[in-house]
């Protein structure tokens, strides 16, 4: 990976507070849902409902797809990502409260958050295996496919 394309991921990672997230559903189709992320370096963490189907789908397929991107008006202006990765749910204090740090940070009304509310959430790990870049800017459609 070229210096400017780890650039321009990390740029689309730091600026952005949203993703899509599609995991794999029991009946194999596709469930995309929105959470918000925080990452370290390339590695992405969100947190979620520890009993929701998010978790569910997770404990039994860790693929999962996931877009990054700007809201614009202007379409000639559209910068974004989609990933294939794997996910897994944190289970270990350190990690769990590595993720919670991270995503702290950045949501900064999550340092509120109740021991009864950490109870019920799950802490994710993102690891993407394949990165799509898109950006308009570089002409209609314009992508670049990375191997991570």
């Amino acid at each position: 990976m070229t210096p400017s394309t780890k650039r321009f991921i990390l740029d689309q990672l730091i600026t952005n507070r949203i993703m899509s997230l599609a995991t794999v559903r029991p009946d194999g189709y596709p469930q995309a849902t929105t959470v918000t992320y925080a990452n370290d370096g390339l590695t992405l963490y969100f947190a979620c409902d520890r009993n929701g189907q998010k978790v569910r789908n997770l404990r039994r397929s860790s693929k999962v797809s996931l877009t990054i991107n700007k809201d614009t008006a202007n379409w000639k202006k559209i910068t974004g990502l989609s990933m294939g990765a794997t996910a897994k749910v944190l289970e270990r204090p350190a990690d769990t409260k590595r993720a919670l740090a991270l995503l702290s940070r950045k949501f900064k009304d999550m340092k509120g958050l109740s021991a009864e509310d950490l109870a019920e959430t799950a802490f994710v790990r993102v690891q993407p295996k394949v990165v799509s870049m898109l950006d308009y800017r570089r002409g209609f459609g314009w992508t670049k496919l990375v191997r991570v």
